[in-house]
């Protein structure tokens, strides 16, 4: 399975740790705890309005604002909440990492590396305008496309690195060693970027994004979304996710992978 499931799939792994890091890679994947937060619900709003009008910057609003709403105690930043319930939202200049969290629909839609592009920055511009938010989202949306149509790590590692500026060459050991919480995209996407870059397939790299002890679920969100077009996402890892979905949410992936994920279920 591949898609946006990988998203989903860090998302409710990273949930018990995002409050309670912990520095170890040995942990079980599924808690009685572990449930989707506001990085999935934002992922399948994004989601979906690729299905009804990607090109409709009012339709991302409009979906941002009524999943937001739907779910309201998902854990968003103090401004989103506010943003969700405005009648003439604007962009409030954010640089955190909700723009990278939400991102992957935009690279399984785009058909070009430029078309991944301009759906990204329009997911990222209607809240988080700030260079450093638009940029976070970028980096990640070019990642999974790039893994999508099959390029290699370090193909992937170097146009990060040129395009983004972004330093991918440290080791996950040495960022664990300092790393702790951190929202912003310019102190987390990076980091999400080498727990994919190092690990042997997509468990592994969920385990390295919550091992760091930093924005668990989040990192784990943006790392197994690059992940999961990259390699397979188990079975016994996404019906796991799956299961934890409502029935609405559920909807909006099935939707979404019909229309644009071959052989996702």
């Amino acid at each position: 399975m591949k898609g946006i499931i990988g998203a989903i799939c860090g998302d409710i792994v990273g949930s018990v740790n995002e409050f309670n890091p912990i520095k170890t890679k040995d942990f079980k994947l599924f808690r009685k705890r572990s449930v989707f937060t506001d990085d999935t619900i934002m992922t399948l709003a994004v989601a979906n309005w690729l299905i009804k009008d990607k090109n409709s910057c009012d339709v991302l609003i409009r979906e941002l604002q009524y999943w937001g709403n739907m779910y309201p105690n998902a854990g968003y930043g103090s401004m989103f909440s506010r943003w969700i319930k405005e009648e003439n939202p604007k962009p409030y200049g954010s640089w955190a990492n909700g723009s990278a969290m939400r991102v992957s629909p935009c690279a399984w839609v785009g058909e070009t590396l430029e078309e991944v592009q301009n759906l990204a920055y329009k997911s990222a511009a209607v809240t988080h305008n700030h260079p450093e938010g638009i940029k976070g989202a970028l980096a990640t949306a070019d990642a999974i496309y790039l893994a999508r149509i099959g390029a290699k790590k370090e193909e992937i590692k170097s146009h990060i690195e040129a395009r983004y500026e972004y330093d991918l060459s440290r080791s996950l050991e040495d960022i664990r060693s300092v790393y702790s919480f951190d929202v912003s995209c310019a102190g987390s996407v990076p980091e999400a970027i080498i727990c994919f870059l190092e690990a042997r397939d997509f468990e592994d790299t969920i385990r390295n994004a919550v091992s760091l002890g930093g924005d668990a679920d989040t990192q784990a969100a943006i790392a197994g979304s690059i992940a999961s077009a990259y390699w397979e996402v188990p079975n016994r890892i996404a019906f796991k996710a799956i299961h934890r979905l409502d029935y609405e949410l559920l909807n909006v992936l099935i939707d979404f992978d019909e229309k644009f994920i071959k052989d996702s279920f």
